[in-house]
């Protein structure tokens, strides 16, 4: 949301005075809150006319950001520029720069948020984004417009308006980022309270914190520092490319990659690494896209087909567009020219507005983590900080009732202020997360994202992808099944060691791929190559005798191999190529076999997919049954096509659509190939079910693999039913479908590997309720379900196990669908086409070789899906950890803040040393260990508690504070009463006298008592004091251990041995002090001597406390058992929406649908509507009424 502002210069001057009147505080808050400055000393006004805007995030978090409005003007061109308003100043009619710059001035309004640069754009009256050729652009308009490069002229507008084409990421002073730490709130905060400590003598633990503090900030400074250098030396070579470029009636050009702007038209010269986002108009190339997907496979880019219609050129391609664009970042290996000149493309995005240039900046700024426990956190500071609110106003009133000076009250009541917020708090927070990543990196799981530890402790429905993920990286082949006259024929198996004999099949497995031989080594996607293996034969460069064909030296020449089966073709010449893409499900090639004067077309794509495109009468009658009979074994199998090309010329071939080529092709028949699950995929699945946590897959690959699969891992357990969902696009006459299919397996024994697949009128039983069933559909479905079934998306979620022929955009939108029901959901993939569900899932884990991918926050080195539980054992760890740190740091706060409170009573304080012994030798020795425990080994079927303002621990927060407190105040009052009990500050002289080798502070006690007796501020000596802190620091050391719970979550407390270690010590040294009679301690620690009755008697109290507290703790407040059967009896259940659906649908009697038909119109099963892709104007009233979607809802889905 943006919103313009004016300023004005006479607020500007008062915002100057204030300022310096409140020392720099309100230029601090300014700091902190940008949109109090711009309210401050700006007026609103329309955008039209602002210096100054306002931009405010859409997501929960709702943040600020000022930006300047810059003017820039195109007279400082040095360049002849028409000021005449009717002729456009650049060729392109779609170009927003022809709308932003205002003539006759010459001059355009821009501002620059998070590296990208947006325009005013005058006809619309909004600021859009630079740097980027418009996606209005048709086929036509890219190969006419820009195809013969820009004029001089235009490219120094574009230059001047676009900005360099750059990705520059400035190295960050040292001073800056010291500024940015040293001004974070809390640090202020810290600055504050130490500052008031140092003033009341307090100076060792205050020195401890200060050196804490500065550690921290170097560290976090240096850390910073590096990042910013990796990061800058990273991007920094892709702005000095040397580059060729073709300009408008001057020919080629050579110059720096920074100074390309979009359109202009650049020349692939061979190997390059491409320095911004283009698109391929002429020859074909082959990229390593590795940077993007994590996986160095080469991958084959055409050429933008050159079409006369205006449609956009993006869905001109559909999804498929990406197969023409060259991103910035990539490699080219391989440039193969159309025989018309070298390979060109032209320009669509520079600068940030690049793939790199977007991942730099989701690196440079994160999504901020909407996670609870950090919400939480600050609420409970901020609580915190109004009890040390309300200790002050009370400090206030008891020294100014007693008369003390009003430089004395205010120092004490400050004092109590600061006592009740803990300075290490944050540091103590981050201990947990970076114990946790210590350990993951051992088990080679690397993150770049920390806060998301935490949130893998809540995690509870993980996603797979299947192949490489669930099963192994590499396929085998298993034979062919071969058709003959519509029949298929036996199998030929691979296995038995006999060549593929020859035929359009064996034609069909050798030329049909992607496969490039780079440096004498065949290179390519792992499929295709274990494919072209299984035929024997190899490829070869183009050599002479081919080029007198009038073969380009581009084009893949495959002759058999020694081992290849007696074959009458010399070679086959592969001429076009249409890639594979995950959205069409197939790819096709042009080929001419040597000798022969005409072409052929090859084809192998999903079975389901290729049989469309070949001729019924050649699909044999049985195809989907022997598709089924292998699907169901877990194979992958693969369908195979061809047709001979009518035509003769070879210019012929170059101008072929897609369209042309695969179309009515003949049915050669199917490849089988066993893709085997990984060893460690059942024992980690089993795992995670026995941990309640759930398993979904989704995959690229054929549903009823999938299915198999799933079966074979038992991620559907054995006795499970599997309902088919198959959704169908409303067609002329009849609405949007969801067809129900209920699957029943018949296993036949060991001996046989054919699984029938019945439809019949069975239904699940309904004592088998619940996660007995499992539902089943394909990206098809999905994508119809989310368009014309909104309503029935989260009850098919709820149980839906198998998502297959996932394109990667279904893939995202399935894991934030997930989100939207409340799962926690985790995300594990090899990579390649997850990338998008990686980054949306709350933990997207990639499997690969790299030590950190860009693609997701983790990355595991081991390539199998086991760091998913050690991943989720880490962050529980970690979450609970960072919950015990939390409570601890409280019941430390109110500790200290009960005990100094009660002694303020008496205008008494504790000791100097008595407070060091609690903050450094227990309390900051705590934090720094506390955390160190261990994961437990085995994942609970629970998880932590996510949230910190729940029950059990708002009851454990209370209840320790109530027995604190009781036990507190008893001392205190007890004290009074024993017969040796005297007010030592009253009786300073005597007692001075008959002590006085008990105090180091004789003089300074002397000097601040009067003659009368009267109260004295500050005083220390004290039979409260030396009471209490024993108290105190035995209950801070029992805290500790009380809120150290180990199992389930983390391995028990004595595991961690410094932390018990430390606890013992501190104990110990506690009893010591308390019961040696040495004068030097009692000097030392300012206390006064007790009977030792009356010590064993504190002694005790503190001990039984402990046990009370203990019992508490661990019998009642973290009985599971216990706060489960509350829950129940009170009706209280979970808030989450997939709980809150699964209660509906165990007591729906029609769910789950088995074996019918809905309509997206058919009143009697509900009338499903979305929405956010129907018009309101289009649905009658009454139906709307059905449709059951709040207006909320409505513009969440249009959203």
């Amino acid at each position: 949301e943006v919103f313009g502002y004016q300023t004005q210069k006479l607020r500007r001057v008062l915002f100057l005075v204030t300022s310096v009147l409140t020392c720099g505080v309100l230029p601090l808050l300014f700091y902190w809150k940008p949109q109090w400055r711009v309210w401050a000393y700006c007026i609103p006004c329309s955008l039209q006319e602002a210096d100054t805007v306002l931009l405010r995030t859409t997501d929960e978090f709702r943040r600020y950001m000022r930006k300047k409005v810059i003017c820039l003007y195109l007279s400082t061109l040095k360049i002849p520029i028409s000021k005449n308003t009717e002729e456009p100043l650049v060729a392109d009619c779609h170009s927003v720069i022809n709308k932003a710059v205002l003539k006759p001035e010459l001059k355009f309004r821009c501002i620059q948020v998070q590296k990208i640069r947006y325009v005013w754009n005058n006809l619309e009256k909004k600021f859009q984004k630079v740097g980027l050729l418009e996606d209005s652009n048709s086929c036509y308009d890219i190969h006419h417009t820009f195809g013969l490069g820009l004029t001089t002229e235009e490219q120094e507008i574009r230059r001047l308006v676009c900005g360099p084409n750059a990705i520059e990421v400035e190295i960050q002073p040292i001073w800056k980022l010291l500024v940015k730490q040293v001004l974070n709130p809390f640090y202020v905060f810290q600055a504050f309270t130490l500052t008031l400590w140092l003033s009341q003598g307090y100076i060792e633990y205050s020195v401890a914190i200060i050196i804490l503090s500065v550690l921290s900030i170097v560290l976090s400074v240096y850390d910073l520092r590096q990042q910013s250098v990796k990061l800058h030396n990273l991007v920094e070579d892709h702005n000095k490319v040397q580059v060729k470029i073709t300009v408008k009636g001057k020919g080629l050009q050579e110059l720096e990659s920074r100074l390309l702007v979009p359109g202009d038209v650049l020349i692939l010269p061979g190997k390059l690494s491409l320095p911004c986002d283009a698109v391929l108009i002429d020859g074909s190339c082959v990229v390593n896209e590795g940077m993007l997907t994590g996986e160095s496979i080469p991958v084959t880019k055409t050429p933008l087909p050159h079409a006369e219609n205006t449609t956009a050129w993006k869905s001109h391609s559909l999804e498929d567009y990406r197969k023409h664009v060259l991103f910035c970042g990539t490699e080219v290996i391989q440039v193969k020219p159309s025989g018309q000149g070298s390979v060109r493309a032209v320009i669509l995005q520079t600068g940030y507005n690049t793939a790199k240039g977007d991942l730099v900046r989701s690196i440079l700024y994160p999504r901020p983590l909407n996670f609870k426990l950090y919400n939480d956190a600050f609420k409970f500071i901020v609580s915190l900080a109004f009890l040390g609110i309300m200790g002050f106003f009370y400090a206030l009133g008891v020294y100014m009732y007693h008369g003390a000076s009003l430089q004395d009250t205010m120092a004490m009541a400050l004092l109590l202020l600061t006592v009740a917020v803990p300075p290490v708090l944050p540091a103590a927070l981050t201990t947990g997360i970076v114990y946790a990543q210590r350990r993951l990196k051992k088990r080679g799981i690397f993150c770049i994202s920390p806060q998301r530890i935490n949130m893998c402790g809540q995690i509870n429905l993980v996603c797979f992808d299947k192949t490489g993920t669930l099963t192994e990286d590499g396929l085998d082949l298993w034979g062919t099944v071969p058709t003959v006259d519509n029949c298929f024929q036996e199998v030929h198996s691979f296995t038995s060691g006999k060549a593929l004999p020859w035929g359009p099949q064996c034609a069909a497995m050798a030329s049909c791929h992607s496969l490039i031989l780079l440096d004498g080594t065949i290179q390519g996607d792992p499929l295709d190559l274990k494919m072209f293996e299984g035929t024997a034969w190899i490829i070869e460069d183009c050599n002479a005798d081919y080029c007198e064909l009038g073969i380009s030296d581009s084009n893949v020449i495959i002759k058999p191999g020694p081992k290849a089966s007696q074959s009458p073709v010399e070679a086959i010449i592969v001429l076009r190529q249409f890639p594979f893409s995950s959205s069409l499900q197939r790819m096709s090639v042009v080929a001419q076999l040597a000798g022969e004067d005409h072409f052929h077309v090859y084809m192998k794509g999903a079975p389901e997919m290729l049989a469309r495109f070949c001729r019924p009468e050649t699909v044999p009658k049985n195809f989907p049954k022997e598709l089924r009979n292998y699907t169901v074994q877990g194979f992958r199998v693969i369908a195979l096509a061809h047709k001979v090309l009518k035509m003769e010329k070879l210019s012929e071939v170059q101008s072929l659509t897609r369209e042309h080529v695969e179309s009515e092709l003949t049915f050669l028949g199917l490849l089988i190939m066993e893709n085997r699950l990984k060893k460690e995929t059942k024992p980690v699945l089993k795992e995670l079910s026995e941990a309640r946590i759930r398993t979904v897959m989704i995959t690229g690959d054929n549903l009823q693999t999938a299915i198999t699969v799933a079966k074979n891992s038992e991620m559907i357990p054995r006795g499970s039913q599997v309902i088919l969902v198959e959704a169908n696009e409303p067609e002329e006459f009849a609405p949007a479908s969801v067809t129900w299919q209920l699957v029943e397996n018949q296993e036949n024994g060991p001996g046989k590997n054919d699984t029938h697949i019945n439809i019949g009128n069975s239904s699940v039983p309904v004592e088998e309720k619940g996660s007995c069933y499992h539902f089943a559909m394909s990206g098809k479905s999905y994508q119809v379900i989310l368009q014309h079934f909104n309503s029935l998306l989260p009850k098919i979620l709820v149980n839906g196990t198998i998502f297959a022929r996932m394109s990667p955009g279904q893939k995202s939108s399935l894991v934030e669908e997930f989100q939207k029901l409340n799962y926690y959901v985790g995300m594990c993939g090899d990579g390649a086409n997850d990338c998008g569900a990686l980054k949306m899932a709350h933990a997207g884990i990639s499997l690969s070789e790299q030590e950190a991918s860009v693609a997701s926050p983790f990355t595991s080195k081991t390539t199998n899906i086991e760091c998913v539980p050690h991943l989720i054992k880490e962050g529980r760890a970690a979450l609970v950890s960072s919950f015990g740190v939390f409570k601890y740091l409280t019941m430390y706060g109110i500790i200290q803040f009960i005990g100094t409170s009660l002694l303020y009573w008496q205008l008494q304080l504790f000791g100097n040393y008595q407070y060091l012994m609690q903050d450094v030798a227990i309390t900051l020795m705590v934090c720094l260990t506390m955390s160190a425990t261990h994961a437990y080994p085995k994942l609970a079927p629970y998880r932590p508690s996510g949230q910190l303002l729940s029950p059990p621990l708002l009851l454990s927060v209370v209840l320790n504070t109530c027995f604190n407190c009781i036990v507190l105040v008893c001392a205190f009052l007890l004290l009074k009463q024993q017969p040796w009990y005297c007010e030592v500050y009253r009786y300073s002289k005597c007692f001075l006298d008959s002590q006085s080798n008990f105090s180091t502070n004789v003089m300074s006690l002397s000097r601040n008592r009067t003659g009368n007796g009267a109260l004295v501020p500050g005083s220390v000596l004290s039979f409260e004091s030396t009471t209490l802190w024993p108290i105190t620091t035995i209950n801070c050391i029992t805290t500790a251990f009380i809120f150290s719970k180990g199992k389930p979550f983390r391995k028990p407390i004595y595991t961690n041995y410094i932390f018990s270690f430390l606890l013992a010590s501190a104990l110990g040294l506690t009893i010591f002090l308390q019961f040696s009679d040495f004068q030097d301690i009692y000097r030392g620690m300012e206390f006064v001597p007790t009977v030792t009755s009356w010590r064993v008697s504190v002694l005790v109290a503190a001990l039984t406390q402990f046990c009370v507290a203990f019992f508490v703790e661990d019998a009642i407040l973290q009985n599971r058992a216990l706060w489960l059967w509350i829950k129940k009896e009170f009706g209280i259940y979970s808030k989450s929406q997939y709980r809150i659906w699964q209660r509906k649908l165990a007591k729906d009697p029609t769910w789950p649908p088995t074996n019918r038909t809905d309509y997206s119109g058919d009143g009697r099963n509900g009338f499903y509507i979305n929405q956010g892709f129907e018009s309101s104007e289009q649905i009658p009233k009454e139906k709307l009424n059905l449709g059951g979607q709040t207006t909320e809802q409505h513009f969440w889905t249009r959203l």
